[in-house]
This record gives structure tokens, C-alpha cells and sequence, in this order.
């Protein structure tokens, strides 16, 4: 069990390189990882903002196999949310919404995403929100602004959103 928590922290720590050739390679290693790369998912999040587009490929991948982010990474997850790279807001708003209720501080940041320029980031705060349960009340407005939304599968999420918010 050590070796394998060493062997994530260096991929974890190659993921920051100044070389993209080792960026690559850490984050297909921590693709092929599987659900095992759970600890990596914040940084996972951040490399989707590389500028190396497989960087962002690998990693996106790995993204897609995990389940709910470690404990402790909302307020991590939630400060990717709010970025300016679209790609890193999408999986960043994704493992927030995997997370359901745990997640709930983050709802003010959801409700900000709600209005994002890149429809995919919004949409899948609509559909974060909807994980989120009664906490997502506190988007009641901006939900409802997105049910009116002219995106149809942004308004779908957001009513979707609304009906489990309580």
C-alpha cells in the first residue's frame, strides 16, 4: 500500500513538470490507474487546463473512471469551478456534483456556473445542483433564471434541479 501511495504522489508531482512529455506520461499512468487515481482527482482537474492537449486528453480520461473526489477537495474543486478554462470547470462542477450533499458548501459557486459563457460548464452545474439536494436551495434563483434558459437541455437540468431542491 505505501508503494502505491508513493507511486501516486511522484505522478501526482510529474503532473507539474516542466516537461510535456512527463506530463503526458504522468497523466496517462494515472489513467490507467483506474479508480485507484482517486487522490489524484484535484490535480487530475487541474491538468485538464494544460497547455498540451494531451495532457488534457489523459487526463480528462482519467477523470471519467473515478467516482467522488477524496474528502476535504470541495472548496479545491470548487475554486477550479470558477476558472477561466472551461475544460478544468467541467470536470471540476462533475466530481463536485459526484460528491452530492458532501458537496453542498459549493452551491453558491454552482449557482455562479449557471451563467457561464461555455454551455457544457453550465449545463453541468445545472446537473451538479441536481446531486446536491435540499442544499440546492440556496440556487433557487439562478436555477429558475435557467429553466428559462433558450439552451433546452440546460432548462431540463435546471427544472430537473429544481425538483430536488425541495
Amino acid at each position: 500500500m505505501a508503494g502505491e501511495t508513493d507511486d501516486l504522489d511522484a505522478l501526482v508531482a510529474r503532473l507539474r513538470s516542466a516537461d510535456a512529455a512527463t506530463r503526458v506520461d504522468a497523466a496517462e499512468r494515472l489513467c490507467r490507474a483506474g479508480p485507484a487515481a482517486v487522490r489524484a482527482a484535484v490535480a487530475l482537474v487541474r491538468a485538464c487546463a494544460d497547455t498540451d492537449d494531451q495532457v488534457r486528453e489523459w487526463s480528462a480520461a482519467a477523470l471519467e473512471e473515478l467516482g467522488p473526489p477524496p474528502p476535504g477537495s470541495t472548496a479545491q474543486l470548487a475554486e477550479l469551478a470558477a476558472g477561466a478554462d472551461p475544460l478544468a470547470a467541467y470536470w471540476a462542477i462533475t466530481l463536485l456534483g459526484r460528491s452530492g450533499q458532501d458537496a453542498a458548501a459549493a452551491v453558491p459557486t454552482l449557482a455562479e456556473c449557471l451563467g457561464a459563457d461555455d454551455p457544457a460548464v453550465a449545463e453541468r452545474a445545472a446537473w451538479a445542483l441536481s446531486k446536491m439536494g435540499p442544499a440546492a436551495a440556496a440556487a433557487r434563483d439562478q436555477l429558475e433564471q435557467a429553466a428559462g434558459s433558450s439552451n433546452p437541455r440546460l432548462a431540463r437540468l435546471a427544472r430537473a434541479a429544481l425538483d430536488g431542491s425541495g
